[in-house]
């Protein structure tokens, strides 16, 4: 993100009619737009849709059936894809035009549909957000009152808005591709990303806006684009949809037929939190099929790391179910195909500070991927409730899922480089990964308003050159989670300049909180069993606190 904000030139209210229905054991019903007649799409709730209930500010997930989804559908197109040229998205432009036509002349009555029925509206009261007087800090998303000029969370301007997108969409035709049909490029990293992957969003009227929003990416491109990152220091890889042949190598068919089923609905939600609109499907191959090609470059040596700037995210998305603003897992689409391209073993590393219970899922009988995750626990109470340090892996897998679970917020730097430099590293220097991917949810950082943790961006950037060395610097980062605009947005861009050797190098000898002590050692007792390489270290520093 650029250093300074600029006022938003106006805010996008979507104009469609909203309507509840209740869900069925068969069939979601809902009206056509365009032609004023009932459909009927397979069930969200028969193909995975709704399965569970929980959001990132929940404790504890907890898998209920949702009472109540709330739908609109357009009229597809023949190809069954919601305004698709050949099965595929639109030009972002084309579509940010169609979708400026469609906010003209916008009314109440057509933002709020109302009827005489008692309707389960708890996750929506638009009355709220009319009567109310305050904006929302365009940073952080935190409300304030209308009198306060600036965010009491993160001291954001009121009015401000993203600067300097601009110049990086100007300069994606000046970025040299990379791809396996190419020459080799004159640089050794490659960036991952698409426009379209920006008309992802939340549609439906709420009181506060999604965390999960465009702004993200384009506060991040801004970033790097300002910091002379982009496009002179990486190359771009073209971008293209995953195939349905493989995701089915990390989801159900059920699960896969759930998102693209998505397309044809102007909106419509996985769970109280994960929403969908009709460009969702789009976006989430999209970033799967920009994972699966960098993996596949890296391994295969035309370039040497990459960064993914995508969304939807993916970490939380599991085998069967769509859930915590994730579709499809993009960190498990990258594993296997760079083990497709020859990589035996990989090692993912998640530093999001939500527990990847996806990708756990995924891999967690499988002793050929290590996954190392690191992030907010408290017992269980904070979500999604999984990755405790007990937590090791079934059957084969066993000792391959690591867990350090942290037992309260505000958790540092101090304690994340402790934690990598007494569990992490001895273990992927013991596993000897082929390719190292991050699951790089920025939500740690300092600022963010769902994780309230303080790592700082130099945090981070010890942490990344901290994992060049595992796979002889063979390093893919892939965005997950992080709502602070100028946190992520900071924070990516130091991780990028260590992959293009622009990193600051750092010795920094570290000393963990009381309560991160505590968990590392715990963790080590554990995994001791696993990887005997970790008992020298867990006998000193349990001498040392004894």
């Amino acid at each position: 993100m650029a250093s300074d904000m600029q006022p938003l030139s106006g805010h996008e209210i979507p104009s469609r009619v909203v309507e509840n229905c209740g869900v069925s054991d068969h069939a979601c019903h809902g009206k056509c737009q365009s032609c004023d007649s009932d459909v009927k799409p397979s069930c969200a709730e028969v193909n995975g849709i709704s399965l569970l209930i929980g959001s990132h500010t929940d404790g504890k997930a907890s898998k209920e059936k949702c009472g109540a989804c709330t739908f609109t559908y357009d009229c597809a197109g023949p190809d069954g894809c919601l305004i698709a040229t050949n099965g595929s998205c639109m030009a972002v432009d084309e579509l940010t035009q169609q979708f400026e036509r469609e906010q003209a002349g916008a009314a109440l009555e057509d933002l709020v549909f109302s009827n005489d029925e008692e309707e389960d509206d708890s996750d929506w009261d638009p009355a709220s957000g009319l009567v109310m007087n305050r904006w929302f800090c365009l940073n952080c998303t935190v409300p304030n009152v209308d009198e306060v000029m600036y965010c009491l969370n993160c001291h954001e301007l009121k009015g401000s808005g993203v600067d300097g997108y601009d110049a990086f969409k100007t300069q994606i035709a000046e970025a040299a591709l990379v791809s396996p049909d190419t020459e080799l490029p004159e640089v050794s990293t490659a960036i991952g990303f698409d426009e379209r992957m920006l008309l992802h969003s939340e549609l439906e009227v709420k009181p506060n806006p999604h965390p999960e929003r465009p702004d993200r990416l384009r506060a991040i491109a801004a970033s790097l684009s300002a910091a002379g990152i982009f496009p002179s220091k990486c190359a771009l890889v073209p971008p293209r949809e995953i195939t349905k042949e493989e995701l089915l190598m990390v989801h159900t068919p059920d699960h896969i037929e759930s998102v693209e089923q998505t397309k044809n609905m102007l909106y419509s939600y996985f769970t109280s939190d994960t929403y969908a609109n009709g460009h969702s499907a789009c976006a989430a191959k999209l970033a799967a099929g920009l994972c699966a090609d960098l993996a596949s470059l890296i391994v295969s040596g035309r370039v040497q790391n990459g960064f993914a700037m995508v969304r939807p995210p993916g970490h939380h998305a599991g085998v069967k179910q769509a859930m915590g603003f994730c579709l499809h897992n993009n960190a498990a689409v990258a594993a296997l195909a760079a083990k497709r391209t020859g990589a035996k073993k990989v090692l993912i590393v998640d530093w999001d500070v939500h527990h990847g219970n996806g990708t756990q899922e995924i891999f967690e009988g499988d002793k050929s991927v290590l996954y190392v995750s690191l992030h907010r626990h408290e017992y269980g109470n904070f979500y999604p409730g999984t990755g405790a340090a007990h937590e090791v892996g079934i059957h084969d897998g066993q000792g391959f899922s690591v867990n350090i679970p942290w037992s309260c917020g505000g958790v540092g730097d101090n304690d994340y480089i402790f934690a990598f430099k007494t569990v992490v590293l001895p273990i992927a220097a013991e596993f000897a990964p082929d390719i190292t991917i991050i699951s790089a949810g920025f939500d740690a950082a300092r600022g963010d308003p769902l994780g309230c943790c303080d790592v700082t961006p130099t945090g981070y950037s010890i942490m990344t050159s901290l994992l060049t060395a595992c796979s002889g610097g063979r390093l893919l980062v892939i965005l997950e989670g992080g709502y602070n605009l100028r946190s992520i947005s900071s924070s990516a861009t130091e991780v990028v300049k260590v992959l293009v050797g622009d990193g600051s190098s750092f010795d920094v000898a570290t000393a963990p909180s009381k309560e991160g002590l505590e968990t590392i050692l715990q963790v080590l007792k554990i995994q001791q069993q696993f990887w005997p390489i970790l008992g020298s270290t867990y006998a000193s520093l349990q001498a040392h606190e004894g």
